[in-house]
């Protein structure tokens, strides 16, 4: 999948306010002179899954911000509480003494299978509302999915004969929030259980600009190093992550869509302020 001279498009994860704030980020670019959805290679892990699903089809940027400034009762989206902190403290005790990173990965997928949400089915078929074209691109688009039963990490592409929906819907379920999703027998929880951006997929790449919806703990911020760092010498890279102001607009609850124009909004500002370095760096 990966081709040495090339540029790579990592979108992390980030809810569903992430998603409006990323396509704010790829509108305002584009609008300033540099389409970065022209990338050789797309990788998406979670709210990252849904835009590069979307982009990668080549849907009009136009089109993709519209949707995200429909009101929320017609845009298909189901509305979920959540406390960010009180997830972390959570993911952060199941995660405590677990031997290596796929039996912590498995405790998250134990309570990820365990938890109380909306059917598969239901939960589906918000992901199909969010997807205009529901069959894989022609070109490169990579998602991330973790395997809930043995906590091994996986990638899907087009040539894998799994569908972009169920793909996407792997990739987008957060554990302890929305189902896992079954895939040949599996089930499947969000590709951020194992990173929450999973640069390290555009090895082979030459140019590397990731987009993060969110303020990154250090934790974060360390494990997006090494991923980058692990691409290679020679390798450069551009990381463009929510700054203060872009955090304050997408509220706080990342799954609340009333959220959405404010996020896209606070994306777009951040691309324009960017958009010289960018240019620069993408050229």
């Amino acid at each position: 999948m990966s081709a040495e001279g090339t540029r790579a498009l990592v979108l992390a994860g980030g809810g569903v306010t992430g998603i409006a704030w990323e396509i704010g980020v790829l509108d305002g670019l584009a609008a300033a002179g540099t389409d970065v959805t022209s990338a050789d290679l797309i990788v998406g892990t979670s709210a990252g899954a849904a835009v590069g699903a979307q982009v990668a089809q080549v849907t009009p940027l136009a089109d993709l911000v519209a949707r995200q400034l429909t009101p929320p009762s017609e845009s298909g989206e189901i509305s979920v509480t959540l406390d960010v902190e009180e997830y972390r403290a959570k993911m952060a005790e199941i995660m405590a003494g677990s031997a290596d990173a796929d039996a912590m990965r498995a405790l998250i997928g134990k309570m990820a299978l365990e938890a109380d949400t909306v059917p598969e089915a239901v939960r589906r078929e918000v992901i199909v509302a969010r997807l205009p074209i529901q069959t894989w691109p022609d070109r490169p688009l990579v998602l991330t999915a973790v395997d809930t039963a043995t906590g091994v990490w996986r990638t899907f592409d087009s040539g894998d004969g799994v569908p972009l929906v169920d793909a996407v819907a792997a990739s987008c379920a957060v554990p302890g929030v929305w189902p896992p999703v079954t895939i040949d027998g599996k089930r499947y929880m969000d590709g951020g259980a194992r990173s929450l951006t999973n640069a390290d997929v555009a090895r082979g790449h030459e140019r590397v600009l990731v987009l993060v919806p969110m303020a990154m703990l250090d934790e974060q911020r360390a494990q997006l190093d090494a991923e980058l760092e692990s691409l290679g010498g020679g390798v450069s890279s551009l990381v463009i992550a929510a700054d203060e102001a872009s955090v304050a607009a997408m509220g706080p609850n990342p799954l609340d869509p009333e959220f959405r124009a404010t996020a896209l909004a606070g994306g777009r500002r951040q691309a324009l302020e960017m958009a010289e370095a960018v240019a620069t760096f993408w050229a």
